[in-house]
């Protein structure tokens, strides 16, 4: 199973898993974050562009990052990172979900009006 998440959370059904990780791509590719090339190491490239996102944040917000520690980071530094990383993404992952959602009602409905 691959599993694009930092913490390593364990899903409940790994297909609903898969459809996770497919979506934060597709969601993550229409905002720009990032460029699938080719081959079958789509994870390991998305983990690289958000690495590399994540320096760029931190540098925008003047915060000091290294690469090797963070110790002395604050918690509020650190989740204004995350926050700009993960908030434009999961929006519009829930966006899309909340769209999924009503065009299956939507389609079951019609479904037993049909009946």
């Amino acid at each position: 199973m691959i599993n694009i998440s930092r913490r390593r959370n364990r899903y409940v059904n790994p297909l609903a898993a898969r459809a996770l990780d497919d979506l934060k791509y597709e969601v993550a590719q229409e905002l720009g974050y990032f460029q699938h090339q080719t081959g079958n190491n789509r994870a390991e490239e998305y983990e690289e562009a958000l690495d590399r996102m994540k320096y760029e944040v931190a540098d925008d917000l003047g915060i000091p990052l290294d690469p090797h520690y963070n110790g002395d980071l604050t918690t509020r530094d650190a989740g204004r990172i995350g926050g700009r990383l993960g908030g434009h993404i999961g929006g519009n992952m829930v966006r899309k979900m909340i769209e999924y959602a009503e065009a299956k009602m939507a389609e079951e409905y019609g479904r037993q009006q049909k009946e």
